[in-house]
């Protein structure tokens, strides 16, 4: 399926640089990603993927460098103010609200648009009545796209593996978002669920279009269905470009085989 990706830039991160200590973690990273972009951040364990996450979504601040969300400068905002600016992400260790219902895990997550004050929901207003009314519409609607609405009133914790997965991107999509990173998204799933869910990859992008930067180890999904990939290595960016290019690539080739005289040498993981 294709998808047209505009000239606008909705992400960019410019220089980015973050030592733990006397590890450098990030080191200059840059990345522009454009409207209705699918791209994919690949590299070796402890190459710094998920510290770039991080980074982007104000877990951590860079030591230098600036991320902006379309003309929205985001450095010094926390977590909770970039996911209200446009930007949601799903993690490779999931992390759902296991005790509530499926339900209530998106319609918690649309509370970052939610309107009505405190005032309303203790005086039970009728536009709060009316807001409430509309989130669980939403809610629901969202759980239909991702193929578990049947699961709404089911506890988080008894979905199945594949099914978690599904409700950690709807939760993410109930937030609105501009930009959507997905950490490691088919990670521990058999090969028919990995399917399913490069597919739902590529409709979400659609359906609701929303810029997608993915991290994966699974290359075949990677090298299929991203428009531009970025390849990490000790927090150093190696290569960038389309599937072809980063195949061919020998730097590429050499950070996840190893160089033929000392492919049998082990380098310390870094920071994953």
């Amino acid at each position: 399926m294709s998808t047209a990706v505009t000239s606008e830039p909705v992400l960019t991160a410019q220089h980015l640089s973050l030592a733990f200590g006397g590890l450098k973690a990030v080191a200059d990273f840059s990345l522009t990603l454009r409207a209705g972009a699918l791209a994919g951040l690949i590299g070796p364990n402890g190459a710094g993927k998920t510290t770039i996450f991080n980074l982007l979504t104000g877990v951590y601040q860079p030591d230098q460098g600036e991320i902006f969300l379309g003309k929205q400068r985001l450095n010094g905002l926390k977590p909770s103010a970039r996911a209200k600016a446009g930007m949601a992400r799903t993690f490779q260790n999931i992390r759902l609200f296991g005790e509530l219902s499926v339900l209530d895990n998106v319609r918690t997550a649309c509370g970052v648009r939610a309107k009505s004050g405190l005032v309303g929901a203790l005086l039970r207003t009728p536009g709060w009545r009316a807001e409430e009314r509309a989130i669980t519409e939403r809610s629901m609607d969202l759980l239909q796209t991702l193929g578990i609405a049947g699961r709404a009133h089911e506890q988080a914790k008894s979905l199945p593996y594949g099914d978690q997965r599904r409700l950690e991107i709807a939760r993410a999509l109930a937030t609105e978002p501009k930009v959507l990173l997905l950490d490691e998204p088919v990670a521990g799933m058999n090969t028919q669920e990995k399917h399913a869910m490069r597919s739902m990859i590529q409709q979400i992008r659609v359906d609701f279009e929303v810029a997608v930067l993915l991290i994966e180890h699974d290359m075949g999904l990677v090298m299929e269905i991203c428009d531009h990939i970025t390849v990490l290595d000790h927090g150093t960016t190696i290569a960038a470009g389309v599937a072809a290019d980063i195949q061919n690539d020998p730097a590429v080739i050499e950070a996840y085989l190893g160089a033929p005289d000392d492919a049998a040498s082990e380098g310390a993981d870094g920071v994953a």
